[in-house]
């Protein structure tokens, strides 16, 4: 049977003043899902240390553990830096290089990617060489829908493996920051701006969501917003991995496009709400969710 989502990445422990949590958008897009009741895989990397030691134990408790977790005895698991400003606005200082920096591909992985129907990645764990030839080698591989999430990290990014990840998409999801960067433009419109942008990748679907203002699809010729669900700030840890998931969900169900973007923007606003990037979904939120 195939594997419904193939989740590519960074894997880590966000260290915020009070505590760790384990934490990378790739993982956090994989729990959201199943916590969705997704069918998901998860490949990354940790290292042969204690903090690696935990978090394949975080990941066995979790169900996101198999042989696509590979242990890297030369760098260490990585520990992040998670700073809220006055607002519970997350910035992150992230050490370099750490496990995830050299992910192989491997004959689990490859076939993996092959057996997917879709396959989620980010930026941050391109910065490296190894592990974005990884991922190119594994794109190239597999028929499956291939869906980029953005997430920049400056400084752990470059335009151009940017506008790589990019050419090889099916589907990018970025924040409005984000678009200012990539797409820019002479237009102040985003519409506009999204479509020079798919003009010039071709892209089936652009997504950018807005904070508590929603997000706006492109997707088969047509324009999607949502107005969002303005909230109480917790944090904004995982809002964008909490809103991703519930998109690729309703996406692969081939569920109607507007209420695949109310339903992200609701689960999104719901963990901004929260602390942390993974809360529990009350059944009320489950519920709503019952489409998919």
């Amino acid at each position: 049977m195939k594997n419904q989502v193939l989740s590519f990445g960074e894997v880590l422990w966000d260290a915020f003043g009070d505590g760790k949590k384990a934490g990378g958008a790739p993982m956090n897009v994989a729990r959201h899902l199943v916590q969705q009741g997704v069918s998901v895989t998860f490949a990354s990397s940790v290292g042969m240390d204690s903090s690696g030691d935990k978090l394949i134990e975080f990941l066995k408790s979790n169900g996101l553990y198999s042989d696509l977790i590979q242990q890297e005895d030369e760098y260490p698991t990585c520990e992040v830096t998670v700073q809220l400003d006055k607002n519970n606005q997350a910035t992150y200082i992230i050490p370099e290089p750490v496990s995830w920096d050299c992910i192989e591909t491997t004959d689990a992985l490859t076939e993996a990617a092959k057996n997917s129907a879709a396959i989620v990645f980010g930026s941050l764990a391109c910065r490296s060489t190894k592990t974005r030839e990884t991922l190119l080698n594994l794109l190239d591989e597999t028929p499956a829908l291939k869906i980029f999430d953005v997430n920049l990290r400056p400084p752990h990014y470059t335009l151009s493996t940017i506008e790589t990840l990019v050419a090889r998409a099916n589907v990018v999801k970025m924040n409005e920051e984000e678009a200012t960067l990539l797409i820019g433009g002479s237009s102040n419109s985003l519409k506009d701006q999204i479509a020079e942008f798919r003009s010039k990748y071709h892209n089936q679907t652009i997504c950018v969501t807005r904070g508590e203002h929603g997000a706006i699809v492109w997707h088969d010729h047509e324009f999607y917003e949502s107005p969002g669900c303005p909230v109480k700030v917790g944090d904004s840890v995982g809002a964008g991995d909490a809103f991703l998931a519930t998109f690729v969900a309703g996406l692969m169900a081939n569920h109607p496009m507007q209420i695949v973007v109310d339903k992200a923007c609701s689960v999104g606003a719901y963990v901004a709400s929260q602390r942390g990037a993974n809360p529990v979904y009350p059944s009320a939120l489950l519920n709503s969710l019952a489409y998919i």
